[in-house]
This record gives C-alpha cells, structure tokens and sequence, in this order.
C-alpha cells in the first residue's frame, strides 16, 4: 500500500511454511460460497455502547482480526481465507481491500495491481491490458483492476501472492474467484444468520486519491454499498479503514460507521498529504495534537507495531513509546498490524532456529504487544492470535 496491512510490515513481504499439522484442520474453511440473501453523525456520536450488537466497544479485548482472512493458510481475499478466518475464531475478518473495477465495481484485492494475486498472466485474452502505471509515486507493471470490467474479473481465479514462502497455499491456487464487497456483506448476513452471532467485517479504501484522480472515488460508492445493506450507522458491524486521513475524513461526512485511520513507518507522510502539499508525517500524527486531530473524526488507529515498540538494529524489541497511552487519553482504540508466525516478521528476540519461514515464538511476542495495552491486532493467523489472548487473559 502506503498502505494495506502489507506496506504495514517494514520490510513488506508475508513470510510462511511449517503449518502442515493446521492445513488438515483447516480443511474446514474452505468452502466460501456466497450464500445469503440481498440484504452523517459526528466522530463523537459513533462511540457504541456495550452488549450484544453495541457497536465496536462490545468486541472482545484484545480483539482478533484476521488479516485478509486467514492469509496464513489461505490465498488472501478469497472466501476460502475469510470463511476459515471465522471458522478459526476471529473476532473480525479484515474483508477487504477496496478498489474499483472499470465499471465501477468494490471488489477485494490487496492492491489494484492483480498480476501477484490471480491468474491474469494466464489469460491470453488479456495480454494486452499489461501496462506501467504511477501508484503513490511509485511505477508498477502489471494489471490493474481499474482496466477490467467486474464481469471480466470473475473469469481470473486468485492465486497465492507469495508462493516462495507459502508453498502451501498454491494448493487452493484457481479454487476462488475475486469476491466483490456486495458479495462480502451477503456472506457477513449469511455467516450471522448461520453462527446466531454477529460477524464483523473491515474492509479498507485502497490509494484513494488515486482512484478518485481516475473518477473513480471509493468512498461514495462504499457509502451507497452499506447504505443499500443498512450497514451505515454507528453501531453497524464494520469498521473502515484507510492509509489516507482525508479518506477517513470523506467517509466521517458520508456514514456512522467506525472509523480507523492506519499508519505507516514514522518517518513517511500519507499520499494524500504528499499530494495537497500537508508537510505532516506519520511521526507528527502520533504526537499528542496529531491524535486529538484524528479523533476529531475517526474512532481509532491502526498502527504499525513498532509504532508500538519500537526495534533496535538488530531486530530487537525495545522499550514501548507512549502511543497506547496516548491514543487512549484521546479517546482512540488502537488495533495495529501484522501478526505473523514467521521468523521473518518476528521480532529477533522472538525467532527460533534459522529458517525465516519456520514459526518462532509468535506466543511470546504476543504476549509483550498485548501486554502494552492494544485493543486489538491484525493477524494471518487468527488461530495463533486466540490461543495467545487466552494466555493473555487467564494469565
């Protein structure tokens, strides 16, 4: 991204192997069939209450979100990696990535560029569709979703984004078209009426400026998909999200939803504000005065973790920065991202053994981010995520 849980990792690569004893298990999400039937206040009046459907506040703490579903063991973004993410547990299923097709559809793909996710490079007919664009400033070749309609979409399948570290996760490759969020929110119905339990969703505006430079806006067309669904107002089962505060601002004046505006490394500025000239970065915004401005319109953060804890040259946990605090005497709820079993996205003093795609003790650091006081946090593997707040709770 600048911004998905992805450009939310320092050095932006999943990593993964050494889950063979859980993909047996598992084998329990992978259905994903959209079943299911069709179905602007100020910041201050979206705090929900507790109870049973009382908005984001009655979430469990720390709540469990599984990033792109359970991308862990699934290719992100499918049915297949969001239906096991709540089969596994998860308190929220981060579904998904918002960007448009070229009619104008919200279909869930981690970045606009589809060439790493499905298998367009395959398709013959669309060869000639492969082209370089400028993406937040950086040039990218590939597809890019804006050039296909959504019924062109449906015919590519998703593969997995990193099969050199998820190996694995190439058996479900072609299993699973591109879920559109009209989709998703008959899924979300579907999966509540079935479970007699509410499921909450997360999804995401992908490079808003970008698009809306296309004449393509995400954040109207999110608004008339939750309005159509009754899925606009404060206490509504999904969160919005966005690298970019103005997008977050947009929506605060379009819906009730909860709203999170998630942040880069501390030396970075959001596009937006790279683009209407805002000298502020990453590192202004977690000041004090940065977080009274968000919570002016937005209910929460979405950090990245060494926001949190910061790390030493070597890879190292050091000593916790006073965002928590911070963040909560603002009247923000924190939920930063990514969780990762992987050597490779663990801290160092977490790693165990040399290779980088076995797991370490994903356990321990857990326990260190939840003990800073988060209320929540992004992971590929939910199932880690449960077990690891149980220990946290009963501990």
């Amino acid at each position: 991204m600048q911004g998905t849980p992805e450009s939310r990792e320092p050095n932006g690569q999943d990593r993964g192997t050494a889950r063979r004893a859980l993909l047996g298990a598992a084998v329990l999400g992978a259905g994903g069939a959209v079943l299911g039937l069709p179905g602007a206040a100020r910041a201050d009046e979206r705090h929900g209450s507790g109870g049973h459907g009382g908005g984001y506040k009655s979430l469990p703490k720390p709540t469990v979100i599984g990033h792109r579903g359970a991308s862990g063991y699934r290719p992100e973004h499918t049915f297949g990696s969001y239906q096991l993410a709540l089969d596994m547990g998860a308190d929220v299923v981060e579904a998904g990535d918002l960007v448009p097709t070229k009619d104008g559809h919200l279909v869930c793909r981690h970045e606009p560029e589809i060439g790493g996710t499905t298998d367009v490079s395959a398709h013959p007919e669309f060869a000639d569709r492969k082209a370089t664009k400028t993406l937040d400033g950086i040039p990218i070749t590939g597809w890019f979703t804006e050039d296909f309609t959504l019924a062109e979409l449906k015919t590519l399948r998703a593969v997995e984004r990193i099969p050199a570290n998820r190996p694995h996760n190439t058996l479900y490759n072609g299993r699973w078209e591109i879920p559109t969020f009209e989709e998703v929110l008959h899924w979300q119905d579907e999966q509540t009426r079935k479970r007699g339990k509410q499921v909450w969703i997360y999804p995401e505006t992908k490079h808003p400026t970008y698009f809306r430079a296309l004449g393509l806006g995400l954040e109207e067309r999110l608004a008339k998909v939750l309005r159509k669904h009754g899925k606009d107002k404060k206490n509504s089962p999904v969160i919005i999200q966005s690298f970019e505060p103005t997008s977050i601002q947009r929506l605060d004046k379009l819906v009730d939803n909860p709203l999170v505006v998630l942040l880069s490394a501390a030396n970075t500025r959001p596009w937006d504000f790279v683009t209407t000239g805002d000298p502020r970065t990453v590192a202004d915004l977690v000041k004090p005065e940065g977080l009274k401005w968000i919570a002016s319109y937005a209910q929460g953060i979405g950090p990245t973790l060494d926001l949190v804890i910061p790390k030493d040259a070597n890879g190292a946990l050091t000593t916790p920065t006073t965002l928590v605090a911070d963040a909560h005497r603002a009247g923000l709820i924190l939920h930063p991202y990514t969780m990762r079993n992987e050597n490779a996205f663990l801290p160092a003093n977490f790693r165990q053994g040399t290779d980088p795609n076995a797991y370490g003790d994903a356990f321990g650091a857990f326990k260190t981010y939840f003990a800073t006081g988060i209320d929540g946090v992004f992971s590929d593997n939910a199932d880690t995520a449960l077990l690891a707040r149980e220990d946290f709770v009963n501990g």
